[in-house]
């Protein structure tokens, strides 16, 4: 044959992943980031909070990681430890640093503006809402129950230690689509605040939106990012939508209040056989 046929879906999306922290929650996420320096302080070693957000994304332990293998955090340990971090101590800081968050989680669980009106929007619209996590699975059900509290509940939750690799792995994204019965992962947008988040919808082959304003990339909190002067807000913003757009991000835009029109856009271009 000369010609060769492929099946394309015109459908339109079908299901949304939303992040938590950073995306529908904990506004700048802070609540990870500031038990992480704490995780490390306790080892003797002094993080700063650019270090602890900059794997953010990631599982817990291998963020813990991460960290470790920064040339500066290396060094300060060898210095204080006399050798170099290893497993096992990457596995004690892991272990505590899941009570640590436990006890703070709560206090960051406020929901971030418009979550709750763009959910409604959605669901208006007949999409499913699942979510996706680097937490783990005690904290993504106080994450939970938390939030039910304030109105949201996705169809469908799942984090890290639930699959068999955290992101930029695939599992959550493909895990909610198996959960919500949703297919092709062309009906499917995935949204987050971090480049892990972005990693995590490209390698599960759906539509993927980064939000650079209310999470891990601005690492402000509402309060902070009101008082910054104008020019300083537009240049911090140009550089975080430009790390996510970097990241392979089809969109970025600011907040979780922005994405319908998005929504909008990946729908015409699937109804003219565009795929992700």
């Amino acid at each position: 044959m000369e010609f060769v046929y492929r099946r394309t879906y015109r459908g339109p999306v079908k299901l949304v992943i939303l992040d938590w922290a950073g995306t529908t929650m904990d506004y700048g996420c802070y609540a990870p980031a500031v038990v992480f320096i704490e995780v490390y302080k306790r080892q003797g070693v002094e993080i700063s909070m650019k270090q602890a957000r900059q794997p953010m994304g990631l599982h817990k332990r291998d963020h813990i990681k991460a960290i470790s293998q920064m040339e500066e955090v290396a060094d300060q340990w060898r210095q204080v430890h006399g050798r170099p971090v290893s497993e096992e101590d990457i596995d004690a800081m892991f272990a505590e640093f899941q009570p640590l968050q436990l006890q703070c989680l709560a206090d960051y669980a406020d929901l971030i503006p418009g979550t709750l009106e763009v959910v409604a929007a959605l669901r208006e619209r007949g999409i499913l809402i699942g979510s996706s996590t680097g937490y783990f699975t005690e904290a993504m059900e106080l994450l939970k129950e938390e939030a039910a509290r304030r109105g949201y509940v996705p169809d469908s939750s799942v984090c890290a230690t639930q699959v068999p690799a955290g992101r930029p792995q695939p599992w959550m994204v493909l895990q909610n689509m198996m959960n919500t019965g949703i297919y092709p992962p062309a009906a499917v947008a995935k949204v987050g605040d971090t480049k892990p988040d972005i990693g995590e919808g490209l390698n599960a082959g759906v539509w993927t939106i980064g939000l650079a304003q209310t999470g891990n990339e601005m690492g402000l909190n509402l309060a902070e990012i009101e008082a910054l002067e104008p020019e300083v807000l537009e240049r911090k913003l140009a550089a975080a939508r430009e790390g996510l757009a970097r990241s392979g991000a089809h969109y970025v835009a600011d907040s979780i209040s922005d994405i319908l029109p998005l929504i909008d856009d990946i729908n015409a271009r699937l109804a003219r056989g565009e795929q992700p």
